[in-house]
């Protein structure tokens, strides 16, 4: 149906609302404060059901400016995995409980109560100003990812500079600039209004950040939040500094996507249970085995959601059921497996990164013209909306950014981590528990690759791409992804990001005349098992991908078999699902099979598919009145629309073949 929307990693749009402060003193003895009244009341309030029956935001917030630090740590540490595993909802309704006036004042207190405390934390300390910090700065990041009010709140209230604070700390306490690294990325996407207010310090203290030299996994995961936030803000700098800055946060990206998690991975591993043998007690060595890190499992919830939102799904669809009881965050000292961590997270950001360089909203003149070309339309004239478009966005690579990423072999980085994750890798997290938890990262930095490749493969020509044995190795090995495991094509997130990549692929390989590597019988089992998905958008790459087959195919002699059975395929589903941007979508499909050739018009007679297109012609037209304005966008209408006229024209086009 024309020409696909790349997709973006987009978090909520925003705009601004209020706030005060005391500093804070860290205190040596906390021992008294663990059995006050606050504390146990905290202690008895660690789950979502109590917090909610309780009205304990309005309860918990004031805590969080309480004398003690343990207090502090676990009030915002208990709003924090609420907000994490409450999901958006519970996120607005934080906001609205006003969570955030007390938190700006406790992030506040905690920026001057870092120049009071000691550098680096004392082995055996029990909590400092920063750990209090590190949760209040979670609970920033939750809120603002999920509600728009909140990141309006931060505008107004003007905690970037909390933000940039916490990121200073880096050399002292990495957790937390990490966790202000996360937040600021977040806060500045899309957020014109901070955009205009952010000035020169700012972009200094990211800039810092690209320049170090540390060689650590956190501290690749922290220069490439920085490149993220920096990307957001570029409209705040000069032509000249852009051009800079986008060469120094290329570079950042480049080099996160050139580590190969498939060796270091392991030797994370074998590094940790080195110095676990060292250690004598059998805490030590069971915790290496089985136990988990605490907090991880609401670790993972809180990634688990923003995954979801990025995706554009709402978060507790996938989510079996919510847990009731929700563990304090604060991890277990897990050092290698926190630098993988960072390592697979460090990679998932730059795809993210560079998808969103690939992308735009905003249609391009020639989508615009395409989408409102037909004189005969119904559905047009009303006008379409300039967001929320789920079927087109162009790409906006200007051949500057062209240039420098390919100078940086990001294209090719990109396909590599496609190929991602290696057997070594998977084999080791599956056998050990703590470990386990890198599974469901490894995958996640595939399917973005797979996401990237889709997107950048329209702006690359061929020879980026190492030429036409380049593009159709990609092709092939995309394709022996569908096939590698039965589990692979029962996997959403993956079919979504294979079937968009290989959709581009085979687009920009038709157009080139490159021969494709799919047999029909490996193309029908793909196309059965993805049209059977619950995701349109599936269902749609699925049938685009037949239709550039089959459209290939008419041009080459003794392929009327499989021709029709292309064509039969698109038929049943034309007729029988239920949603009309597959029908539309599979007769669109149809119309560039059918559209000429000899072997087209054989397996055409064969299949009668005059008589079946004639069939359902009343039937779509029916439904796209029915249904249309209830149930899609304006210009997935104007598409639709586009299409049932297109099927008026084949069939005429059909009905003068057969008078010949």
């Amino acid at each position: 149906m024309g020409k696909t929307k790349n997709n973006k990693f987009k978090r909520p749009s925003f705009s601004p609302d209020g706030l005060p402060a005391t500093p804070v003193k860290q205190t040596g003895d906390e021992s008294e404060d663990e059995d006050s009244p606050a504390a146990e009341l905290l202690d008895k309030s660690q789950t979502i059901p109590g917090f909610l029956q309780r009205d304990a935001v309005r309860k918990i917030g004031p805590l969080l400016l309480d004398r003690s630090l343990a207090v502090r740590e676990t009030a915002a540490g208990a709003l924090r995995n609420l907000s994490a595993c409450g999901g958006p909802e519970v996120c607005e309704d934080m906001v609205r409980q006003d969570a955030l006036t007390p938190l700006s004042a406790l992030l506040r207190e905690c920026c001057t109560g870092f120049d009071m405390s000691s550098s680096p934390t004392m082995k055996g300390q029990k909590r400092t100003v920063e750990d209090v910090a590190n949760e209040a700065v979670n609970l920033l990041w939750n809120l603002c990812e999920s509600s728009s009010t909140a990141v309006s709140v931060f505008n107004k209230a003007g905690l970037l500079d909390v933000l940039l604070h916490c990121l200073q700390r880096h050399p002292q306490n990495m957790e937390l600039a990490i966790s202000a690294a996360h937040c600021m990325h977040t806060v500045t996407e899309e957020n014109e209004e901070l955009v205009r207010n952010v000035n020169a310090a700012v972009f200094g203290v990211l800039e810092n950040i690209l320049s170090s030299t540390h060689t650590s996994m956190e501290y690749t995961l922290l220069r490439t939040l920085a490149a993220g936030s920096l990307w957001n803000l570029k409209s705040g700098l000069s032509s000249a500094q852009q051009s800079q800055t986008l060469t120094a946060l290329t570079t950042t990206l480049s080099h996160s996507l050139s580590l190969d998690a498939g060796e270091l991975i392991p030797e994370l591993w074998h590094a940790e249970s080195a110095r676990l043998s060292k250690e004598t007690t059998s805490a030590t060595e069971s915790d290496h085995t089985d136990a988990r890190p605490a907090g991880h499992e609401a670790e993972e919830m809180e990634e688990d959601v923003r995954d979801e939102k990025m995706n554009g799904r709402k978060p507790n669809e996938r989510m079996s059921k919510p847990k009731n009881d929700i563990s304090d965050l604060l991890p277990r000292d897990r050092l290698e497996l926190r630098e993988a961590k960072a390592l697979l997270s460090a990679q998932q950001t730059s795809l993210e990164i560079i998808v969103n360089m690939c992308c735009s909203d905003e249609p391009s003149d020639d989508e615009w013209e395409e989408m409102s070309s037909s004189d005969e339309s119904e559905v047009c004239a009303d006008g379409m909306s300039d967001t929320n478009s789920s079927l087109f966005s162009p790409l906006c690579l200007s051949a500057e950014l062209h240039t420098i990423l390919l100078n940086h072999s990001i294209p090719q980085q990109i396909l590599k981590k496609a190929e991602f994750p290696s057997a070594a890798a998977l084999e080791l997290c599956s056998k050990y528990p703590t470990w386990k938890c890198l599974l469901k990262k490894m995958h996640r930095v595939q399917c973005r690759a797979l996401t990237c490749l889709h997107n950048i493969l329209s702006s690359m020509d061929t020879e980026s791409l190492d030429g036409a044995s380049g593009l159709q190795a990609v092709a092939q090995h995309l394709s022996s992804l569908v096939f590698s495991s039965a589990e692979a094509l029962k996997d959403e997130e993956f079919l979504e990001a294979v079937t968009s990549a290989l959709r581009s692929l085979l687009q920009i390989m038709a157009t080139k005349n490159i021969p494709q590597c799919m047999t029909p019988h490996q193309l029908m089992i793909f196309c059965e098992a993805a049209t059977s998905c619950e995701l349109v958008s599936v269902r749609v790459n699925a049938l685009a991908i037949l239709g550039i087959t089959g459209s290939s195919l008419s041009k080459e002699k003794n392929t009327a078999d499989t021709l029709q059975l292309i064509g039969s395929a698109l038929l049943n589903i034309a007729v029988k699902d239920s949603n009309l941007v597959v029908c539309g979508e599979a007769l669109d499909a149809l119309f560039d099979v059918f559209a000429d050739g000899d072997e087209a018009e054989k397996a055409g007679k064969n299949m009668n598919l005059l008589s079946s297109l004639k069939a359902l012609q009343p039937g779509f037209r029916a439904k796209l009145r029915k249904e249309g304005r209830g149930k899609y966008s304006p210009d997935q209408l104007c598409v639709l629309d586009n299409i049932r006229i297109n099927l008026k024209r084949f069939i005429s086009y059909l009905e003068n073949l057969q008078r010949k």
